[in-house]
């Protein structure tokens, strides 16, 4: 008997310290809960199955300014919040799930009361008209049975997430406008100043040529101020370029391209300067057949800035070797070695930063730190790559890839013929003159051999703008056919400068270029091109449009005789 006493002693004792337990738990648990529904910093509201507000704790009554007792058992949450983006949630759900979604409380609770987690963004209208930015998680409350009994919505003020997002959209939309206001007066500017810097190296040539020709110290300072003023128009150039490239306004002439023209003519402009400095070249023997798909213009600027920094700073007597490789079928790569100090990985990561010249400022050889920047960009908006390689003490490797094209895409015509039949041409017709104003050899001997084809016709070329239009005054061809990217003054720009001559006013001048976009063709139409020609070349449109163009030059001279 004193052993069962003893145990239940023992077992009343547990009981208690369990019950003891239990109720500091609800205690704990009511605490808890108490805090939740007095806290301050979140709106907690509660409703029935039909969306009627139950209960409405302290956060709510201070964020939306009612007391409780002003919307329990009178309102549903969606009176309190702002009625038109109920309405744009209404209509997004209904397009979201392919459904008829109720205007009202049904818009807030549809995919809650579906077990789906939701939570939102709309504006609380309180008590006083104010308005505040939301984010509100809307929870179903279930009994046992798995029935709704009511909705918990809880609440928090987005007003200072919503602000920052506004700052960041004004921030950003002032940085582009900036940005672009900085490219618009990098190129206004850049245009402005070739004017006075026209007469300064202009005038400068005169008198170096002058009679009687200018002493000794008169010809120093004369080549001290052709040596700044052809540095400083660099310089322009270099600066409206990287101004065009980051407003989105420079135009490319991408088209099949010979490389062993473009190493050829950059190896006649550079190894004089390699002379000078007694540095070797290396150019090697490149296949007429390799093509690239790129802007022949743009691409002997890159590698003519690549060799100029090679000879620039390479050590004296030191070697520039220039190769070329096939990296894949698609693909040629253009490489430019120096054996120079070479570049750091500090230095390799900093390269291609405008302004940035590595240290160099302090040195002997001048510099502008963006003619890398701008080379890259160039080769980048032509589809292709620019890396470098470099070892301290041994030198730097440059290179390029651009895609590789065939000679023969220059041509779309179907079956095209490589010799084209001759045209008859009846006896006694007139001699006409065609004026090509084309910077692409191949393009250039391309139009040549279509137009040896006809007995009738000869052609005069430039591979300038400011040539062409000399040529146009000198020989009144009876049609210019002239592409818009042009080296120096654009075909736009030449188009221009004919129309405004009383001399070349009346001569109709055919664009061609591989700026095919509509808008291209249709700004080419407006600047005043009596037609718009894309590339690659199409044989029939070509030779029919160039016999309306020749019709209406030969109609146009007899109105002006009559």
């Amino acid at each position: 008997m004193p052993i069962k006493i003893y145990d239940t002693d023992i077992t009343d004792s547990a009981v208690n310290a369990v019950e003891g337990q239990r109720q500091q738990a609800l205690l704990k648990t009511g605490a808890l809960q108490s805090a939740i529904l007095n806290s301050a910093n979140f709106s907690i509201i509660a409703t029935d199955e039909k969306g009627i507000i139950q209960l409405f704790n302290i956060g709510a009554e201070r964020m939306l300014g009612y007391m409780a007792a002003e919307v329990v058992n009178k309102i549903n949450p969606s009176d309190i919040h702002d009625p038109e983006e109920v309405m744009a949630r209404v209509q997004a759900l209904s397009k979201e799930l392919s459904t008829t979604i109720t205007p009202g409380f049904e818009a807030l609770a549809y995919k809650a009361s579906r077990g789906i987690e939701d939570s939102y963004d709309l504006t609380y209208i309180c008590k006083d008209g104010s308005r505040f930015p939301a984010i509100v998680s809307i929870t179903a409350l279930r009994d046992d049975y798995d029935d709704i009994i009511g909705y918990l919505l809880i609440g928090a003020d987005n007003s200072v997430r919503k602000q920052v997002e506004t700052e960041l959209t004004y921030a950003k939309a002032a940085a582009e406008k900036a940005n672009l206001a900085k490219s618009e007066f990098l190129s206004s500017m850049s245009h402005e100043l070739r004017s006075p810097l026209n007469a300064i190296l202009g005038f400068a040539q005169l008198m170096e040529l002058g009679t009687p020709l200018p002493t000794p110290m008169q010809k120093a300072n004369i080549n001290q101020i052709l040596q700044a003023g052809w540095y400083l128009l660099e310089l322009i150039n270099e600066i409206l370029d990287l101004a065009l490239i980051e407003s989105g306004k420079l135009s490319l002439s991408l088209e099949p391209m010979s490389l062993s023209e473009v190493l050829l003519d950059c190896q006649a402009m550079i190894e004089p300067q390699a002379l000078k400095s007694g540095i070797h070249m290396s150019f090697p023997k490149v296949d007429d057949a390799y093509f690239a798909y790129a802007d022949r213009t743009r691409v002997k600027q890159v590698l003519v800035n690549l060799l100029t920094n090679a000879i620039k700073y390479n050590c004296a007597g030191g070697l520039v070797e220039v190769t070329c490789s096939v990296k894949a079928p698609e693909h040629i790569r253009i490489s430019v070695r120096d054996t120079g100090e070479g570049l750091s990985a500090e230095k390799l990561a900093q390269l291609f930063q405008p302004f940035n010249r590595l240290g160099q400022e302090a040195g002997a050889e001048e510099g502008t730190g963006i003619g890398l920047v701008v080379s890259k960009r160039l080769v980048e908006l032509m589809a292709g790559e620019m890396g470098v390689e470099s070892t301290v003490g041994v030198g730097s490797v440059f290179w390029i890839e651009l895609k590789v094209a065939s000679p023969m895409s220059l041509l779309t015509s179907m079956n095209y013929p490589h010799d084209l039949p001759q045209c008859p041409i009846p006896h006694g017709t007139k001699l006409s003159t065609l004026l090509y104003i084309e910077d692409n050899k191949a393009n250039m001997q391309l139009v040549k051999q279509l137009v040896d084809r006809r007995d009738n016709m000869r052609l005069l070329s430039a591979v300038d703008g400011t040539r062409g239009i000399m040529l146009a005054r000198i020989h009144q061809p009876d049609v210019i056919l002239m592409d818009i990217n042009l080296p120096g003054i654009s075909g736009i720009q030449a188009l221009k400068m004919l129309l405004e001559d009383p001399v070349t006013a009346h001569i109709p001048v055919m664009a061609i270029s591989a700026n095919a976009m509509p808008h291209d063709i249709q700004r080419g139409l407006n600047a005043g091109f009596f037609r718009y020609l894309t590339k690659p070349i199409r044989i029939n449109e070509f030779m029919e449009t160039l016999d309306v163009a020749l019709e209406f030059a030969e109609t146009g001279a007899e109105h002006a005789v009559n």
